[in-house]
């Protein structure tokens, strides 16, 4: 068979794949007895063919690298997760965490919560065969985990600020809401050294790093059977998991409203995703271990780079980008609904009164937030208008000014057209000339 185009030799070379796949299952095997595995399979087995549907067909998103089938991929998967989220919503509560046994045995047992706060001198003079080992039971897989997302991070919003910022935020809201999970009671030197300082910001500069390499490569887009050698082909296959082309985010918050609303919300999505992370796992009952968890974090890895780019295509040039992006789309789609589930499932639990002195400081920090919009883009705007409007009326009046006769330093006079009258009037020149 020859094909017009390698597009389309794939999508028919999947579907008839799946086809046979099918007509085996249909056809060859016979049936197992056992309604709870075959109802599991039926599910693994439609979920696969819509991914198989979704990686042919869908429509491709702003990366093309290592292949743009790559990132359709996980479009699909965040349909598929976003569905079971939905699924999970509309079951009542008990219901909805024995259904997970049915992912995992193991799960639908309440878990208690780890303490990461208590004793919190770092040298312990009391335990004369390791002083320091508070120290030593912090460093758990946790500092590795912080550090790693922290760098990938910073390889999404591409702003030294912005993750500074939601970093240090997320180290107050585990301050404020420590009441309500005991997992986020930690001590000072937990919070603001080894995660602020160590693990989030060497993560940081490390991601800053990266992405100056990034904008400085040189990008080649030669094939790689053009390649001459072994070598040059090994490094052509590595780029191909490195950006096809280039693009430094400007988020520019202080420049319009619209910019500025647009980065509060970003921050505001990114801190509600990072709290789902406990809070999920608080409600369904699953340890911080478990391979969910993780397979959680690998899926906001690879489509929260497509969504934050999609965001700010969608930020910088609204008139060509109409839409909002698709990910984008369904990664603020997933978070709202983790986020309802948590409500629906613990109530209680967000809900406990926050303690009256962490109210004063989040209302004294709101109150600063707003005098700083109005002063900054209000206030400021304003006074630039008002300048640029008395410099520009200042303009006109000159040029609506008629000037009249200037003395010069002679005792004669210059008329409006520049000429002297030290000889007479125009009329008199011409005269003695003719």
């Amino acid at each position: 068979l020859s094909f017009p185009s390698g597009a389309r030799a794939h999508t028919l070379t999947v579907l008839f794949i799946l086809t046979c796949a099918l007509v085996y299952v249909t056809l060859l095997e016979e049936t197992p007895q056992d309604t709870t595995y075959n109802t599991k399979r039926g599910i693994v087995a439609s979920i696969l063919v819509f991914l198989c549907f979704g990686v042919t067909q869908a429509k491709d998103g702003p990366f093309t690298r290592p292949h743009p089938a790559y990132w359709r991929f996980w479009l699909c998967v965040s349909v598929v997760y976003e569905l079971f989220l939905i699924f999970i919503l509309f079951q009542t509560v008990h219901d909805g965490r024995q259904f997970m046994k049915y992912i995992d045995p193991k799960l639908g047992v309440a878990l208690p919560e780890r303490d990461y706060g208590g004793n919190c001198l770092i040298y312990d003079p009391g335990n004369a065969t390791d002083p320091f080992h508070n120290i030593w039971d912090k460093m758990d897989g946790f500092v590795p985990a912080h550090f790693l997302g922290w760098y990938i991070k910073t390889l999404m919003i591409r702003d030294w600020w912005m993750c500074m910022i939601i970093s240090v935020m997320f180290e107050f809201l585990e301050y404020s809401l420590e009441h309500q999970l005991p997992n986020f009671s930690e001590c000072w030197w937990d919070h603001w050294i080894m995660d602020v300082l160590v693990c989030n910001g060497l993560g940081i500069y490390c991601g800053m790093k990266t992405l100056a390499w990034l904008s400085m490569k040189p990008y080649q887009w030669q094939g790689l059977w053009n390649i001459p050698t072994y070598k040059g082909k090994i490094k052509r296959i590595a780029f191909q998991f490195t950006p096809y082309s280039w693009v430094k985010f400007e988020w520019k918050p202080a420049s319009t409203v619209r910019r500025w609303l647009a980065v509060l919300g970003i921050i505001f999505m990114f801190l509600l995703a990072e709290l789902n992370t406990f809070y999920l796992k608080f409600v369904l009952w699953m340890p911080p271990e478990h391979y969910l968890v993780l397979l959680r974090l690998v899926f906001f890895v690879n489509v929260g780079g497509v969504a934050m780019r999609e965001i700010y295509d969608f930020m910088d040039d609204p008139k060509f980008y109409k839409k909002f992006g698709q990910q984008a789309w369904l990664v603020a789609a997933i978070t709202v609904t983790e986020f309802l589930i948590v409500v629906k499932y613990d109530p209680h639990t967000i809900t406990l009164p926050i303690p009256f002195f962490i109210m004063q400081c989040w209302f004294l920090g709101l109150i600063l937030i707003v005098f700083w919009t109005v002063w900054r883009l209000f206030l400021s705007v304003m006074g630039c208008f008002n300048g640029g409007f008395l410099v520009l009326m200042k303009t006109r009046r000159r040029k609506q000014e008629v000037p009249g006769d200037r003395p010069l330093g002679n005792g004669n006079t210059v008329t409006p057209s520049g000429r002297s009258k030290l000889n007479g009037s125009s009329e008199t020149v011409r005269q003695r000339k003719s």
